[in-house]
């Protein structure tokens, strides 16, 4: 609470007293100072407690203002002290003003009035009346004011003993207030104290309830997870049982019907078994007649398994002397061979094997022409087929007259023609020639590469092997040396390479490692062109060289490509085939314009020996021989310059030949003009006796071309007939 205020001592009901000159005895002057003394001690003890208390407590004053304080005070003699009162016990605190005595005639009686009224109760609201100035002057007062101013001072003096007996008596109620306030306090602040002690444990346990709530909680989150969990896997339970049930239910259904099915089966079969009950009988009648019939039947048989024993034996007697027989007769024949090989061998001479191609539908074309315009349409345009008994007419018409008289050893080849001469007879020609091996139209790849094979495999022993097909145009030589794109139309080279690639695995048991390149040729116009080069056309100028310790022949500057497998090999064909020369003419609508050559190199190596070996397989498509007049190239001047040189080539071939069978009949020593033809000079090893060499003539059958194919004959015949020398092994032992 604040501090009380001081209360004025100036009332507007309170009497002004007029500045009077008045002389008072020393009596009343000393009673009346120390009566204003006390008072004013008293006051200032009063007013001293209050200001020590008031800060501490505050002071609450509600039953004070109960009376209505707008009611007007009633006049009374001591109404200053009354309004004061009344003013401080209903409006409360005033503001805190100086209050201001009324002005007395001495100054002691106003000192003590000032210091009485400083103690008393807020003035009025009403603005205080300032006393009116003292006067400067004094004046002389008459005898008969001296006595109203005592009894004035007589009132006053009573005033103020009611003013101090009022203020003591509010000073001691003030005081058992203040006690009670005070009482108050210590409560409010011990309820306090229990209050905030029960706001602590009070938080205190809200905090342990909202943790327990919070464990709650988690729980609670928990038991539904797990109560989810249940849920979801009783649901699935339920379902997986629901489709259980669905499928024993089916089950059973199917089980019932089954067992209907076999209730109505053993009704069947039991009205079966007395049906075969019934016919039991029957037939144990017919098994006794059987059986007898039985007994007669295994007699009978007792006798047939005695001769069928005696025949079987005979047979087998008969079976054993037949294999014998052709065991023997191979034995022979193998043995044949050998000698032959051996003859041909020790007399050094060229082996010569000839194949006539067969028929094809393209050389009856122009018989066709002559028999039916149609047919011949037919043919050439494909819409149909001429018929088949016509066909093998005209075939039989265009056909030479070719027969093979040797059935057995397929060496022979007899020609014949008839003419009709000048006088009108009829002249009959025949022209009769053997060599090694003669094969027939209908001979395939196979049956020609059989008799090769083992001349292929020479060259993984260290031979220089030497293959060369020579005919006219359109005899079949490309494919007999070359082939077609299938396995049963493979040709000799594609196949003497897979047989030496063969070889060479099955040696390698025995400790031999080879190691293969290849190179791809041809001459053309007297050129030597690399097939396997890198550019479109070849532009290098190539060397042909001879080593006479080795005999081996090598050619400057071309592509020799290292071979791992036989299907490289044919890679290097097809890419040899698309890059040779060759031109169409009346003779063969692909005629090959070059002569071509591959040549596969071998080196062996045997690590458990020491032992090396170095061979070499040339294998030569030679260009055909043709007449400018039959071919058509005189009207085209570089088909005209092709054929000179073909032809020319091979008179210089043909020249060798003569040489070399002019020379192995003993006529000195001979010169041998290799270096006319680059085809001659490349095949010099070949020719002069360092090589196992064989020539493949090819024949073609038709009528037309008989007058080449004698030529190709006598060719031949030529060639079997001329020695060369016996091939030589080149190998040597590793020290």
């Amino acid at each position: 609470m604040s501090r009380l205020p001081r209360l004025r001592s100036s009332s507007p009901d309170r009497p002004h007293f007029p500045p009077t000159t008045t002389m008072a005895g020393p009596s009343m002057a000393s009673s009346s100072s120390g009566m204003t003394t006390t008072t004013t001690n008293s006051l200032k003890r009063k007013a001293a407690t209050q200001e020590n208390i008031a800060p501490d407590h505050p002071r609450k004053l509600p039953a004070i203002a109960e009376a209505d304080t707008n009611q007007p005070l009633r006049p009374s003699k001591f109404a200053p002290n009354a309004n004061t009162a009344a003013s401080r016990l209903g409006k409360g605190p005033p503001p805190l003003t100086k209050p201001r005595a009324p002005a007395l005639a001495t100054s002691t009686s106003t000192n003590a009035v000032r210091r009485t009224t400083r103690a008393t109760s807020a003035p009025p609201k009403t603005a205080p009346v300032r006393p009116p100035a003292r006067p400067t002057s004094r004046t002389t007062t008459r005898p008969g004011a001296s006595a109203a101013n005592d009894e004035r001072f007589d009132s006053i003096q009573q005033q103020i003993a009611k003013i101090e007996a009022a203020r003591a008596a509010d000073a001691a109620r003030l005081d058992a207030e203040l006690a009670q306030e005070r009482a108050k306090r210590s409560d409010l602040q011990a309820s306090h104290e229990a209050l905030s002690r029960e706001l602590t444990n009070a938080k205190t346990q809200e905090l342990a309830q909202r943790q327990e709530l919070f464990i709650a909680s988690d729980e609670l989150n928990n038991l539904r997870q797990r109560h989810e969990r249940e849920i979801s896997e009783m649901q699935a339970d339920l379902r997986r049982k629901d489709r259980e049930l669905r499928e024993l239910n089916e089950d059973l259904r199917m089980y019932q019907s089954d067992l209907e099915r076999e209730r109505e089966t053993v009704k069947s079969l039991k009205a079966t078994i007395a049906q075969q009950a019934t016919a039991q009988l029957s037939l144990t009648a017919q098994l006794g007649a059987l059986q007898a019939e039985k007994a007669a039947v295994q007699a009978e048989f007792d006798r047939t398994c005695g001769s069928k024993a005696d025949l079987a034996l005979q047979l087998e007697r008969a079976q054993k002397r037949i294999a014998d027989l052709e065991r023997e007769a191979r034995e022979g024949e193998s043995v044949r061979r050998k000698l032959h090989n051996m003859v041909q061998e020790l007399k050094g001479n060229i082996r010569v094997f000839v194949r006539v191609r067969p028929v094809l539908r393209s050389d009856i074309l122009s018989a066709m022409l002559n028999v039916s315009g149609n047919s011949a349409g037919a043919i050439t345009d494909g819409t149909g087929s001429p018929d088949p008994e016509e066909e093998a007419r005209l075939r039989e018409e265009a056909m030479a007259r070719m027969v093979f008289p040797d059935k057995m050893d397929h060496r022979e080849i007899v020609l014949s023609s008839s003419s009709e001469s000048a006088t009108g007879q009829e002249r009959k020609d025949e022209w009769q020639f053997t060599f090694d091996r003669v094969f027939e139209p209908h001979s395939t790849q196979a049956e020609v590469f059989e008799e090769i094979s083992q001349l292929a495999q020479s060259c993984t022993d260290g031979y220089n092997v030497c293959v060369f097909a020579y005919g006219q145009t359109g005899s079949g030589k490309s494919f007999t040396m070359e082939g077609g794109a299938s396995e049963t139309t493979a040709g000799m080279i594609p196949r003497a390479v897979e047989q030496v690639f063969r070889v060479a695995d099955e040696l390698k048991s025995k400790g031999w490692q080879y190691k293969m390149e290849g190179q791809f040729l041809e001459i053309y116009n007297e050129t030597i062109n690399d097939l396997l080069g890198k550019g479109e056309f070849d532009k290098k100028k190539h060397e042909i060289k001879h080593d006479p310790k080795t005999g081996r022949t090598t050619v400057t500057d071309v592509n020799v490509v290292p071979l791992a497998s036989a299907t490289q090999v044919r890679t290097l064909l097809a890419l040899a085939q698309g890059r040779r020369t060759v031109a169409a003419t009346l003779m063969n609508e692909r005629s090959s314009r070059s002569h071509s050559v591959f040549t596969l190199r071998i080196r062996g190596e045997n690590a458990l020996t020491g032992e090396t070996c170095e061979g070499s397989l040339n294998l030569v498509d030679l260009a055909g021989s043709e007449r400018l007049e039959k071919s058509g190239a005189a009207g085209d001047r570089e088909r005209l310059k092709e054929t000179q040189n073909i032809n020319k080539s091979l008179s210089a071939l043909g020249d060798v030949i003569a040489a070399l069978g002019e020379k192995g009949e003993g006529k000195g020593d001979k010169h041998i003009p290799y270096r006319n033809s680059k085809l001659t000079y490349l095949l010099q090893n070949s020719l002069s006796g360092n090589s196992k060499t064989l020539m493949f003539l090819n024949l073609s059958p038709l009528a037309t071309h008989l007058h080449e194919s004698l030529c190709s004959l006598r060719f031949a015949t030529k060639v079997n007939n001329t020695t060369i020398g016996t091939a030589r092994k080149h190998t040597k032992h590793i020290a």
